[in-house]
C-alpha cells in the first residue's frame, strides 16, 4: 500500500505491524457543527474523554463510498467490497491519545455490517443507500436505515483546487485522525489504528435536504454546518482493534 510509505504528518508512529484490512474512500464529503462539551460527554463510555478545540465539541456527518474492502492479501469481491457508507461521530482521546468514536455508521452492504459488529464493536447499519456522480462533479447523495428510517439527503460538489489543512486548524483537528475507539456489548473498550495520507482537501458547495441521523442521540442537526470539506479519493489502511 503507497500510503504506507507516507507517514511524516501522523502524530505519533506507524503501528509496528502490517495492518489487516486495506480500503479506499472516495466522494466524501465532511460536514461539521459545534456541540456543548457537557452534551458530547454523557454520551460516552466509561473510559473515553471528550476531545475538544478551543473549548468546543464536534459532530461530524461523513457521506462517502468505500471501494476494494477486503482484508490484506485477498482479493477484492464485486458487489461485496464497494458500498456507500455514511458515518455520524464526534471526537475523543484515552491517555491523552486523540481518536474518533462512531455514533453509527450507515452502509448498504450486510456483509460489511455483519463483519463491523463482530469484530470491530462499531455500531454499523443497513441502510438504503445510493452515491451518484452527475455529470456536473456533483453527488447526489441519499441513505435511509431500514430499521429506524433515520435518513440523511443531500447533494454537494467539490469548488477550488486541491490543499492540506494547516496544522494546528480546525480543520486539520477535525479531519486528521489516525484512531477510533469502539465498546464492546460488555462495556470494554477497544482502539483501531488507521493510516492514510494527509486528507486531500478541497472546498465544497452543498445543500442537505434531510439530515436526521442525529435526533437519535440527542443531537439536532438541522441548521447550516459550521465548516465542510470534500476529498475525491484516499487509500485506507485498517488495523484489527486492540483492548486500551
Amino acid at each position: 500500500m503507497d500510503c504506507l510509505n507516507h507517514t511524516s504528518h501522523r502524530p505519533w508512529p506507524l503501528v509496528d505491524s502490517r495492518p489487516s484490512w486495506r480500503q479506499y474512500w472516495l466522494d466524501l464529503a465532511f460536514f461539521h457543527w459545534p456541540v456543548r462539551k457537557a452534551q458530547i460527554q454523557a454520551t460516552l463510555p466509561d473510559g473515553l474523554e471528550v476531545d475538544t478545540y478551543d473549548g468546543d465539541a464536534w459532530i461530524s456527518v461523513v457521506p462517502f463510498r468505500m471501494e476494494g474492502v477486503m482484508m490484506r492479501g485477498l482479493p477484492s469481491i464485486p458487489g461485496i467490497s464497494n458500498f456507500p457508507e455514511l458515518n455520524l461521530r464526534t471526537y475523543v482521546k484515552r491517555d491523552d491519545k486523540p481518536g474518533v468514536w462512531f455514533y453509527s455508521l450507515d452502509a448498504d452492504q450486510s456483509l460489511a455490517v455483519w463483519a463491523a459488529r463482530k469484530f470491530f464493536h462499531l455500531p454499523y447499519f443497513k441502510a438504503n443507500m445510493s452515491s451518484v456522480a452527475n455529470a456536473d462533479g456533483s453527488i447526489r447523495y441519499r441513505s435511509c436505515r431500514e430499521c429506524s428510517g433515520a435518513s440523511f439527503e443531500g447533494v454537494y460538489q467539490p469548488v477550488g483546487e486541491t490543499y492540506k489543512a494547516e496544522r494546528g486548524s480546525l480543520e486539520e483537528w477535525l479531519c486528521e485522525r489516525y484512531c477510533l475507539y469502539a465498546c464492546s456489548k460488555s462495556g470494554k473498550l477497544y482502539r483501531g489504528e488507521v493510516h492514510h495520507r494527509q486528507w486531500p482537501l478541497q472546498k465544497v458547495q452543498y445543500q442537505i435536504h434531510k439530515n436526521g441521523i442525529g435526533e437519535a442521540f440527542g443531537f439536532d442537526l438541522s441548521d447550516a454546518p459550521y465548516c465542510a470539506q470534500f476529498a475525491k479519493k484516499l487509500e485506507v489502511a485498517v488495523w484489527g482493534v486492540e483492548l486500551c
